[in-house]
């Protein structure tokens, strides 16, 4: 039968262009100015091999671009799939070049991870072991900058911005109302502690909680840095709408809740921190001053070094000045003899 084949194809008698022509120009009429494929290229091959064999001779005339009014229609069959495009495929190309993403990174395996931190350890060892002392230094000074970039970035994430808010309009006291205030305020035992979380949604819902059945409440802050108790008194000012009445050395804050208070809807303010949150922040800020003191004392240490190097290299060129001077003086010589 595949000895019979080329025989049949060859008898096989070519088609006739006519029917074709209508064809051509119902396609010129939708197309408008469109060129009209020759009917040559509809014709079956009687030999060969591949699509032309099966009948596919039109598919080169096929791929030419199409002008339907101001676009282009192609066909592109690279890659081996079939799909229609619309406009210049030059142009389409270089865009999808241009959003190409970088290539990924190739994974390295476990052993190689491995090895590389090997090799930075080992590094890392022979610079703390350093005969040198400005070697040594100048690894623990990089490691620390490096430690303090790195905490400063953190704290970042845990910045919560503001939220504009009507501004508060404090209650006028007199000096009558002022010190009993001061009186009541120092006789109840109720308080809200301020820890080393500092101010978050937790104290001022305290706060809240504590005027609903009193006038005054008492905030004790511990501990606390020199100074830092005004900072607490102005953010829960802020945040509590109350008024400070009186701040005392053994940092406590005793707060009025006003004559017109009303306990809002929502008492823990949205634009603070939770507790989790908020001991996570201490947590970073204690290790950002500790390494802010690391960093200041490893500076002092290098300059020092690098005083007493130079001390020593001023003493050596005086002594072997003298010497050279001692040798080269004959009154020196004569006289010790």
């Amino acid at each position: 039968m595949a000895a019979l084949a080329p025989r049949i194809l060859r008898r096989c008698p070519l088609r006739s262009a006519e029917p074709l022509a209508s064809t051509r120009g119902s396609w010129d009429r939708m197309c408008g100015a469109a060129p009209s494929p020759p009917a040559a290229l509809f014709v079956r091959p009687c030999g060969g091999s591949g699509p032309e064999a099966h009948g596919w001779s039109w598919w080169r005339w096929f791929c030419q671009p199409v002008r339907c009014g101001s676009t282009a229609v192609r066909l592109d069959t690279g890659g081996g799939f079939a799909r229609f495009a619309v406009g210049d495929m030059d142009r389409a190309k270089e865009k999808g070049d241009q959003r190409q993403q970088p290539p990924k990174k190739k994974k390295m395996s476990r052993k190689a991870k491995v090895n590389q931190l090997k090799w930075y350890r080992l590094k890392a060892k022979k610079k703390m072991k350093s005969p040198n002392p400005e070697v040594r230094i100048r690894y623990k000074l990089g490691k620390a900058k490096r430690k303090e970039e790195w905490l400063i970035e953190k704290l970042r994430k845990y910045d919560v911005p503001m939220t504009p808010e009507p501004v508060h309009d404090p209650e006028i006291l007199t000096e009558e109302e002022k010190f009993y205030l001061k009186r009541t305020g120092d006789k109840k035992k109720h308080y809200v502690p301020v820890g080393r979380r500092g101010v978050f949604g937790g104290v001022v819902l305290n706060m809240h909680l504590h005027w609903k059945n009193h006038e005054t409440v008492k905030v004790v802050c511990k501990p606390c840095r020199p100074g830092q108790v005004y900072e607490y008194a102005e953010e829960l000012t802020r945040l509590s709408k109350g008024t400070v009445i009186d701040i005392k050395p053994n940092n406590t804050i005793i707060f009025y809740r006003g004559k017109n208070y009303v306990q809002p809807k929502v008492m823990s303010p949205p634009d603070t921190l939770s507790k989790q949150k908020a001991l996570e922040k201490y947590r970073y800020e204690q290790s950002l001053e500790h390494t802010g003191h690391f960093i200041e004392k490893l500076e002092k240490e290098l300059e020092d070094y690098q005083k007493h190097v130079a001390l020593f290299k001023n003493r050596e060129g005086a002594t072997s000045v003298d010497e050279e001077t001692t040798i080269n003086d004959p009154t020196t010589t004569s006289g010790s003899e």
